[in-house]
């Protein structure tokens, strides 16, 4: 085939794409008006892994598979867009990887709403200021994100969804490295790469900001000034690429929760957040667990957290394979709530794929 016969096999191409995307988008919006009068939510993630999943399976390349859900996520976001407005509030101003996060999950067509603190994220979507919340809750070389857990203990909200994003901070600033004097960062960040920073800059003086963001804001105002931050941050503030990929773990990962009111149905491959609050007596939290070994079940994260309503009381959260509605998980539970002054569902969602 020629240049212009290949160029008019595309045009075809093209034309038939616009026509099934519309007649697709025709069928969701038909989908959400059924669940929008039933009182269901609109977006459904156990539908959309097995939707991404499936097309993973048909896809015979060259398109990669990554490629190939990156295109059905802004798909599925504009689809979303059409079916209702919604909201997306997340933790942190833009650029930063909450927000990275938030529209890997939900695509680029959604309003988003950046807030200053986790409480605020979990309040606006209690009072349905947003539709949903995306908040950190672990990396995986600096551990949990406390205040995270903490404002799960009062709060009704539940766990619909959870994200895992490789986490790549880059040295970002106005002018040469050689020029460095001031360094700004996340404490988070600054801890994942405190390494590669005593190696290479063990002599400029290191400053604590709200955000990645922010450090990258400020460092846009100094020549002398470096930020560790987000490629995202560095183009929204014109700033150079000083290098790239700083965490001292090549492994780095931020684990974020989605933030909803209902949690989906299963899909087979999910997992079960729970809180328990335990006797103050010798082996209770072994008599808790117990029955999660007699069910096989696997528990993926334990945590304890100090309750703020009594001293030397904690709290445990807990991880586990299975979703709430199987019956060996719902048999575990169960038997876990005899040995428990309390025993909370946060929720059941699909794995991060």
């Amino acid at each position: 085939m020629s240049l212009k016969d290949h160029r008019e096999a595309i045009d075809r191409i093209d034309q038939e794409i616009v026509r099934l995307l519309n007649e697709r988008t025709r069928h969701v919006l038909e989908i959400g008006a059924a669940k929008l009068k039933s009182g269901e939510e609109i977006y459904a993630p156990h539908r959309e892994r097995a939707v991404l999943d499936r097309l993973c399976r048909l896809n015979d390349g060259p398109v990669t598979d990554d490629s190939l859900r990156a295109i059905y996520r802004e798909i599925m976001s504009s689809a979303l867009s059409l079916e209702k407005s919604l909201t997306i509030a997340y933790f942190g101003p833009e650029a930063t990887f909450t927000h990275q996060a938030a529209v890997r999950r939900f695509g680029s067509s959604l309003n988003y709403l950046p807030l200053k603190t986790i409480a605020d994220v979990f309040a606006e979507v209690a009072r349905n200021g947003a539709d949903y919340g995306v908040v950190p809750v672990e990396n995986s070389t600096e551990g949990v994100v406390t205040n995270t857990l903490d404002m799960f203990v009062d709060s009704d909200l539940k766990i619909v969804s959870e994200i895992v994003l490789p986490i790549q901070h880059c040295l970002v600033g106005r002018g040469p490295r050689k020029a460095i004097r001031v360094l700004y960062s996340h404490p988070q960040a600054l801890a994942q790469c405190r390494v590669w920073v005593a190696n290479h800059l063990p002599n400029v003086e290191v400053i604590e900001a709200s955000s990645t963001t922010r450090a990258a804001e400020l460092a846009a105002e100094n020549p002398k000034a470096a930020a560790i931050a987000s490629s995202l941050a560095a183009d929204r503030y014109k700033l150079r690429l000083l290098e790239a990929d700083l965490q001292d773990n090549c492994a780095n990962a931020t684990r974020f929760l989605v933030l909803g009111r209902q949690y989906p149905p299963p899909t087979g491959n999910d997992r079960t957040s729970l809180i328990v609050s335990i006797a103050d007596k010798v082996g209770a939290l072994h008599r808790s667990l117990e029955p999660f070994r007699r069910f096989r079940i696997n528990l993926t994260k334990i945590e304890s957290r100090p309750s703020k309503r009594k001293a030397w009381a904690y709290f445990f959260f807990i991880d586990l394979d299975g979703h709430v509605t199987d019956a060996k998980v719902a048999r575990a539970l169960k038997c876990v709530e005899e040995h428990c002054s309390l025993v909370k569902v946060l929720g059941s969602y699909p794995k991060a794929g």
